[in-house]
């Protein structure tokens, strides 16, 4: 088993995430161990590039760690990216925390009502114009 490293994959499906790998030989065939992968996308306005949206690669899995055969692989670039690596590791240790919601609905949040309240105001509205 090699070390770990950061690197940018681009796969056969051309999907491009950005993890922790450690490349395995097993039968002749390299393995990747892929740890928390993610997907990095632009934000962009009207001036160009403004910020990054990070997601992980798969979205319906609470799994952490994946087996990727290198065959399935395009191309690998081991980063060195120090923006990067900060960006992903600040992304794990954020999505690690357990999610709080302590909130609690108030009147500085905004208008609160009911449906059948709510419904007989829009139909009012509806009926005068």
């Amino acid at each position: 088993m090699e070390e770990d490293f950061y690197a940018t994959l681009k796969l056969k499906s051309g999907e491009e995430i950005f993890a922790k790998v450690a490349a395995s030989e097993e039968n002749d065939r390299t393995m990747l161990l892929v740890s928390h992968p993610i997907v990095v996308g632009e934000i962009k306005n009207k001036i160009g590039v403004v910020g990054y949206k990070i997601e992980p690669w798969l979205k319906t899995t609470t799994d952490d760690m994946f087996i990727l055969n290198m065959n399935d692989v395009l191309t690998m670039s081991e980063s060195s990216d120090i923006e990067m690596i900060m960006m992903y590791q600040d992304y794990i240790r954020t999505s690690n925390k357990p999610k709080r919601n302590n909130s609690t609905i108030n009147r500085s949040m905004g208008r609160l009502g009911n449906v059948n309240d709510m419904k007989e105001i829009l139909e009012k509205i509806f009926k005068s114009t």
